[in-house]
């Protein structure tokens, strides 16, 4: 990202070493060299660095090109927030202490901090700009000089509190950010070469990282994934084997993985870590293993595995005759939840936990019974939550013994299971949806999450922790109103590592078993799947909005300062020129403050009007964030600005926010998605004759819902939606779900259930409309889309059906079809774009 330069004499305060400078509209970099003082707003926050380089105390230099810091010496590299890259420095910039004064921010350049010797300071030296920084007076406007803010100020220099700033600027702060130089732009082939990481992990000795790597395999038209490893330093980078879901032994010697194998499907294997490399399948096991944990010595290997049941009935027919060839037996179908998407029929029977010795053999099941190991929030398998206890004697799991758990929604128990006599014992006394115990190192405690029964959809689950031998539970996030998820023990039983969404962000938590939760990290990225050492280092992955996920390791001592270890799309993006990325907050017709972002072309200007597509996300209860990502970038690339929100419903922003849809969907989230449409056009830059809206799965249900409630739109592309909550609830995979919408079965009082479905609002809808479904979609079956295509049709308002080969739920599972959903969408709207203008 290219942000414009700047450079000023800032004016020291009377009788200090304070100096001051305009707080920043806008992402930039400003230089003032007689002062010795370097000021970057980057990503919702404003950086004050000495303008040495920590290493050789060497003028640094901004690369506006690669957006950039380097030392011209020995070419050490910085982010714009100062945190190291590469080269010899080791360690990131020197930040300045930094505070804000209305709408000032006074930077002490007596008080410089070394990220090395005081980590914390070094965090500190930071202004948050992003919540309404500049108070109740002002608001941000994009392109807007300071003259043109809210509060009077003269133009060109700047009086606040009886000191002047003269601004000399090579590039204005209001300037939109110039995009790098670049070769090409991200158009759809580049996705054919993208690439991500998962689940990586950390040896107990933290010297070596095994992680999956997942690329797309070109000819067959499909993801694979294989596990490459690399030094904790990001060196000596290899492929490893083909396989996923890498777990190390508690000594280190080994890791375990699921890859396919004899006599199908994914088996577990073990790789012995040693010059050798020795790899031997573990299971061969007619079902799919899951969820697998190494025991404490090392000895065995348990995991998860559902155990086929015969249908309860059966009936008896004459055989047939030598050589016949008749129809296959009929499905019996007795359970609520039978098909589950992505996967089809689900196999009948019960999810039980099974061990295994560690050098392979035979499976020995050690939870039996009629009924499933596993929380099944929303009706259907998934991960099972589970630990070994220390010394090996038995484990914790999450699941329901109910035996009408099949119809119950999210309501899940946590039991202890004795390995030598099979018995389990349930440890959470109260209903409620408790799940993901965690056992201490000591095996004292056990961590997990929840909360108490509730009908609402919507519930941040909290973390709380209980004796292992079971007893009353602790809150341990209180206050937090917000949901920790990928729990770690601290290797010292003194808290528990995790992360959590939080307004549009993810970042590394501490929750200490005395005292408050705290943030490790508090960047603008996501961050995911924690693994810690013996040594205290982590690695996560880490992407934000012009970064792929790579692995970045985290020193747990000085948590501010993230390693990158892998550069997975390099080459991949060295050359693109991305479209920029701007967070916005706006009021909603209540008042209500809601969160979005704007992606602009790469070729961005404010003095002309650019083509606006509304982008919004599915769930409803998820969130939209500031990770990377290829469909807003391929909008951008195409001439598009992109405008993505997370109104009310969405998670990251507490239990009340997320739950305003209950028993109402869509409603508010209507209101907030149009106000979010009104902010943008209000910046000036946006054809209001050319505005799209599209989304899939909850954003099928709102972008419908949209276009039956305003004609603001030349056209939409409803993409996988449900139109009829009726018959949604009874063909979908998650029925339950669909039920729990409402206060009361359409048989009762089917009044809410006809007011909520888009189908019946069709009669209003005059926008030209793309409906996008896979073919074996069972979440929002292709119904729900034939049903509104038909009723359009009817009604004589333009509109196409396109019916993805080889898609369940949403339209680019595959590579190839990725790349269709955009063109076809592009296509669309450049259909309806009323002048023809888009480029």
């Amino acid at each position: 990202m290219a942000l414009p330069i700047g450079v000023a004499i800032g004016r020291r305060n009377e009788g200090g070493g304070g100096v001051n400078y305009a707080l920043p509209p806008a992402d930039g970099i400003l230089i003032d060299k007689p002062n010795e003082v370097i000021v970057a707003r980057h990503q919702g926050s404003v950086y004050a660095f000495a303008l040495s380089c920590p290493h050789q105390n060497t003028v640094l230099r901004w690369l506006a090109d690669e957006g950039r810091f380097q030392c011209p010496k020995h070419k050490s590299r910085y982010q714009p927030d100062g945190t190291f890259i590469s080269g010899r420095a080791t360690r990131n910039m020197d930040r300045l202490l930094i505070r804000r004064d209305g709408a000032t921010v006074v930077v002490d350049v007596d008080h410089v901090f070394e990220s090395d010797k005081d980590p914390a300071a070094w965090s500190a030296a930071v202004v948050k700009v992003q919540d309404s920084a500049l108070g109740t007076g002002w608001e941000w406007r994009v392109g807007a000089r300071w003259a043109n803010l809210r509060a009077s100020r003269p133009s060109g220099e700047v009086s606040m509190r009886g000191f002047s700033l003269l601004f000399v600027t090579l590039f204005p702060w209001s300037v939109a950010a110039q995009v790098r130089p670049a070769d090409t732009l991200f158009q759809v082939e580049r996705y054919l070469d993208y690439e991500t990481v998962q689940s990586p992990r950390i040896s107990p000795d933290g010297n070596v990282v095994v992680f999956g790597r997942r690329a797309v395999d070109k000819m067959k038209d499909s993801w694979e994934t294989s596990l490459w490893i690399m030094n904790a330093d990001g060196s000596n980078l290899r492929f490893l084997l083909k396989g996923a879901d890498p777990v190390w032994s508690a000594d280190g010697t080994r890791i375990a993985f699921l890859a396919p194998g004899e006599p199908g499907g994914n088996q577990i294997f073990v790789r012995y870590m040693d010059a050798e490399g020795a790899v031997s399948q573990v299971t061969r096991v007619e079902q799919t293993p899951s969820d697998i944990r190494w025991a404490p010595d090392g000895r065995s290997i348990g995991f998860a595995m559902v155990v086929p049941s015969a249908p309860d009935w059966n009936v008896r027919l004459p055989a047939p005759p030598a050589g016949a060839t008749w129809t296959r037996a009929p499905r019996v179908v007795d359970k609520l939840h039978s098909r589950a998407d992505g996967r089809g029929w689900l196999v009948n029977g019960y999810t039980h936990l099974f061990v295994v010795p560690s050098t392979g053999g035979t499976p020995r099941q050690v939870t039996t019974g009629t009924w499933n190991v596993g929380a099944r929030g929303i009706g259907l398998p998934g991960s099972v939550g589970w630990d070994w206890m220390p010394d090996g004697r038995s484990l914790v799991v999450d699941g329901n013994d109910d035996p009408d758990a099949d119809r119950q929604r999210q309501v899940s128990n946590i039991y202890a299971v004795d390995l030598e006599t099979l018995t389990r014992r349930r440890l959470t006394p109260s209903k409620g949806n408790w799940t993901n115990p965690i056992v201490s190192p000591d095996g004292k405690v056990i961590a997990f999450l929840g909360f108490s029964f509730t009908k609402q959809t919507y519930r941040v689950s909290d973390l709380y922790t209980m004796p292992a031998t079971g007893g009353a539970a602790t809150l341990r996030s209180q206050g937090f109103d917000r949901t920790p998820s990928q729990l770690v023990w601290a290797l010292d039983n003194s808290g528990l590592y995790f992360v959590a969404d939080d307004r549009g962000v993810s970042n590394l938590y501490l929750a200490p078993t005395s005292g408050p939760i705290r943030p490790l990290t508090t960047g603008i990225h996501m961050l995911t799947a924690p693994s810690v050492s013996k040594k205290g280092t982590a690695v996560v992955v880490r992407t934000h909005f012009y970064a792929p996920p790579d692995v970045v390791k985290i020193d747990l001592k000085k948590p501010s300062q993230l390693v990158p270890l892998t550069q997975m799309n390099a080459d991949l993006l060295g050359g693109a020129k991305l479209g920029e990325v701007e967070e916005i907050w706006y009021r909603s017709a209540d008042g209500t403050r809601v969160q979005g972002w704007i992606v602009k072309p790469p070729s961005f200007t404010p003095d002309r009007k650019w083509p606006l597509i509304l982008e919004i996300h599915g769930g409803p209860h998820g969130m939209y964030n500031v990770g990377f990502n290829p469909m807003y970038q391929n909008f951008a690339a195409n001439g598009f600005v992109t405008l993505y929100t997370n109104p009310r419903g969405s998670t990251g922003y507490g239990t009340d926010f997320g739950n305003a849809i209950d028993q109402a969907y869509p409603s508010v989230d209507y209101d907030d998605l149009m106000a979010g449409v009104d902010s943008v056009i209000g910046r000036g830059y946006v054809d209001e004759k050319q505005m799209y809206v599209t989304g899939c799965s909850g954003g099928g249900v709102l972008s419908s819902w949209v276009i039956a409630h305003t004609n603001r739109f030349a056209a939409a592309a409803v993409r996988c939606p449900v139109t009829n909550w009726m018959s949604f609830a009874g063909t979908s995979d998650i029925p339950l779900f669909g039920f729990n919408w409402f206060d009361k079965p359409y048989w009762e009082d089917p009044k809410p259930w006809l007011e909520h479905s888009t189908i019946f609002h069709v009669g209003k809808v005059k926008t030209p409309t793309l409906l996008m479904t896979g073919e074996l979609d069972l979440r929002t079956p292709m119904g729900q889309t034939e049903e509104y295509f038909a009723a359009l049709k009817v009604l004589g308002v333009p509109t196409a059906m396109v019916r993805f080969e080889g898609e369940y739920h949403g339209t680019g599972s595959k590579p190839s079809n990725w790349m269709r959903t955009q063109v076809y969408m592009m296509e669309w709207f450049r259909r309806y774009g009323t002048n023809g203008t888009i480029p």
